[in-house]
């Protein structure tokens, strides 16, 4: 079982962090695309991931192109507060990537704009403009492994 979370840009150590914690623990692969906003050795980064940076599955890209290119042929959902679709109306399968921008101006509209059928939001009211990027990443992978029946874990 193979599900991927990418991080565009991430700015903020602790969200990183707390998003490694997850995929550790859910054997989710984790993918930074750089440039970051955060060294990879800041100690927030590693206080927020605690002591399970061993478990986790991480790769470090260079641009988003070069994810897209490494793995052709998987499917990509895109996580952003202006699209139609609810997460919660995909029906995600192994091998999915879900793909986050960073906290201050999320993905990249154009490429929102290239994937609307694979863009995604989660409910909110008007009071905020988004939630936390650890909660949003939580909260999307947590669909799909129940979707998928919570495979490997007990």
């Amino acid at each position: 079982m193979a599900l991927h979370i990418v991080l565009v840009e991430p700015e903020i150590p602790a969200n990183t962090g707390n998003i490694a914690r997850t995929c550790a623990a859910t054997g989710i692969y984790l993918h930074l695309v750089r440039p970051l906003g955060f060294r990879t050795d800041d100690a927030t980064l590693k206080r927020a991931g605690l002591d399970y940076w061993h478990a986790v599955n991480i790769e470090y890209h260079d641009s988003f192109e070069e994810v897209q290119k490494s793995y052709t042929g998987h499917r990509f959902f895109y996580a952003t507060t202006k699209a139609k679709n609810r997460y919660s109306d995909f029906k995600f399968q192994d091998g999915d990537f879900f793909v986050f921008g960073k906290e201050t101006k999320g993905l990249p509209p154009e490429l929102i704009a290239a994937n609307p059928e694979t863009a995604m939001k989660m409910p909110m009211t008007d009071n905020v403009r988004s939630l936390n990027l650890s909660n949003s990443a939580a909260i999307i992978v947590y669909e799909a492994l129940r979707q998928l029946d919570f495979p490997g874990m007990k």
